[in-house]
């Protein structure tokens, strides 16, 4: 990994945890152990920082997948994880960061929003037509509508609102939600794979 790459990840980690705006410039170069140059440098203002910051974020999650998914077998056990791991991340996110991203540097969070409804939306939308073309998933669903709900869904259960973290477990929402909604939209075939897959993961 390349210096730049280092501070990228180094930031991107103290921000996840800890949120940003609790941070000034001066204790980040402190933090990373840099000089005052090199920081300005890389970063033509703060909000170039978090820009980048984010930017190498959806690229590493990108990669990510693209390793994931060379491990499953089949298309239920694919729509399968990159929920599960998507869920499992926002679990490790200290709240104070996606607060700090939509109240500070709104068009950031706008990219954010926009990988979401790109990339992440055609992720799941190709997987689920080759889950049809396998025999996994049933060929008369509205593919659109099935993977829009499937990302309302995921907002849904992420919001603090009407899943308080106090009351309810996510692993449990996880499986009353997707285990029932996905088992919907399944063959015969598919419904038995995604019940393996929640008894293999312990869901």
């Amino acid at each position: 990994m390349v210096v730049a790459e280092t501070i990228l990840s180094q930031l991107l980690q103290v921000f996840k945890s800890e949120g940003i705006e609790c941070h000034t410039e001066e204790g980040l170069v402190q933090r990373l152990g840099i000089q005052e140059s090199q920081y300005k440098g890389l970063f033509s203002s703060r909000e170039d920082m978090v820009r980048q910051v984010i930017l190498f974020d959806l690229r590493q999650q990108e990669l990510r997948d693209e390793e994931m998914l060379k491990r499953t077998t089949n298309s239920v056990e694919e729509i399968m994880m990159l929920l599960q791991n998507g869920i499992e991340d926002l679990k490790k996110l200290n709240p104070a960061y996606i607060i700090d991203l939509q109240q500070y540097f709104p068009e950031v969070w706008q990219l954010c929003l926009e990988h979401l409804s790109s990339y992440n939306y055609y992720l799941n939308l190709n997987i689920i037509n080759k889950g049809i073309l396998q025999g996994y998933f049933r060929k008369d669903i509205n593919l659109q509508l099935v993977v829009k709900i499937i990302m309302e869904q995921f907002h849904m259960m992420i919001n603090p609102v009407i899943f308080p973290p106090d009351r309810y477990e996510l692993g449990e929402v996880f499986r009353s939600v997707y285990l029932y909604y996905v088992r919907g939209i399944c063959t015969e075939q598919g419904a038995k794979l995604a019940e393996e897959y929640f008894s293999k993961n312990n869901i």
